[in-house]
């Protein structure tokens, strides 16, 4: 057994095979003892409730190299809450929060050739997802379901460093009122698809969606939540229950609280408010944190004090600090680091 030979600081943000994946089924009520497979493939039938009613959850976390040679996931547990609450929502057993920690750690340790080595940048995606493989024709839910998790070397999502972003105001909606917006599901990603694709075409790198009911307050963007810095340093987090409960959202309120001592604001946030931000920021698993520098309203430029040029001071120390907490170089809170390999 030996790490793999890949230029590890260039792998990119990509998918790519590795040997062992996690699998188990439920069927009559209950969840079978799961096992890995080396088998990458997923075999249906053409009726399963996931190709006809789209009943699908699913996680995302990293596996990291610290210097010493161990490996840890950060924060895992509450990656397995929120999928067992998203399936819970979606009407599918919940895979249990016991297990599925336990299948974290047996797929990290089969593909620890595939970890990225300390100081590359890089680490180990893992995907967790469920679900229905069950036979549906009417619209209900389905009876038999698989949950799988595989893992991926990914590089740093920003390769060099975070340079800012330009966003915009989209004219869709991403999640109605008491609807799906605050469970991980693949439909969410889907319906925020096309209006990615004319963010795009436009020149901007993401959308900023408002709430469906008044389109006067701030959401998040199609695969992240939105962060804000006022002029007293404070950070603000907009606040909604179409909003979905970020993880590393909820890690930077906690190191903006207790690392560098800023405070911190979780309240729903006026779209009129942003001409006043000192500085934005989207956050979620991939990078950590992306600088925004200008954000468009059809036409209307919200050019933020921060720049274009680099990330601002708050954002950027943000970043750098959960960051250093994810590799290692600083002592993280009780419970957030799950030692998979000593």
């Amino acid at each position: 057994m030996a790490r793999k030979d890949l230029d590890w600081e260039n792998i990119g943000f990509a998918y790519r095979k590795t040997d062992m994946r996690y699998r188990s089924n439920y069927r009559d009520g209950a969840w079978d003892e799961g096992g890995l497979t080396p088998d990458a493939d997923v075999v249906l039938n053409e009726s399963a409730g996931i190709l006809q009613y789209c009943q699908q959850v699913f996680e995302g976390l990293k596996a990291y190299t610290w210097e010493d040679g161990s490996v840890v996931c950060f924060r895992p547990d509450l990656n397995a809450e929120r999928m067992y609450h998203s399936a819970e929502w979606m009407e599918m057993p919940p895979f249990p929060k016991e297990r599925f920690l336990s299948a974290v750690d047996a797929v990290v340790r089969a593909n620890a050739d595939w970890i990225p080595p300390y100081g590359s940048g890089a680490s180990l995606y893992i995907r967790p997802y469920e679900f229905a493989s069950g036979i549906v024709i009417g619209v209900k839910p389905a009876e038999e379901y698989q949950f799988r998790i595989f893992t991926t070397p990914v590089g740093p999502y920003y390769k060099g460093g975070a340079t800012p972003i330009s966003i915009q105001v989209s004219d869709f909606d991403r999640a109605a009122p008491h609807g799906t917006g605050a469970i991980k599901a693949g439909l969410n990603y889907a319906m925020s698809l096309h209006a990615s694709v004319i963010a795009h075409q436009n020149g901007f790198s993401e959308n900023l969606y408002l709430d469906a009911a008044s389109r006067s307050y701030v959401e998040e963007t199609g695969g992240a939540n939105v962060l804000f810095v006022d002029r007293e340093r404070k950070l603000i987090v907009p606040k909604s229950s179409s909003i979905l409960p970020s993880i590393t959202r909820r890690s930077l309120v906690y190191v903006a609280e207790h690392y560098l001592h800023l405070k911190a604001e979780e309240r729903a946030v006026r779209f009129s408010e942003l001409p006043d931000f000192m500085e934005c920021g989207l956050c979620g698993t991939a990078a950590v944190i992306s600088p925004v520098g200008r954000i468009v309203d059809h036409g209307r430029e919200i050019n933020l004090p921060s720049g274009m040029e680099r990330a601002g001071e708050v954002i950027g120390e943000l970043y750098r600090t959960l960051s250093d907490i994810q590799h290692g170089r600083l002592e993280a809170p009780e419970g957030w680091i799950r030692r998979v390999i000593e």
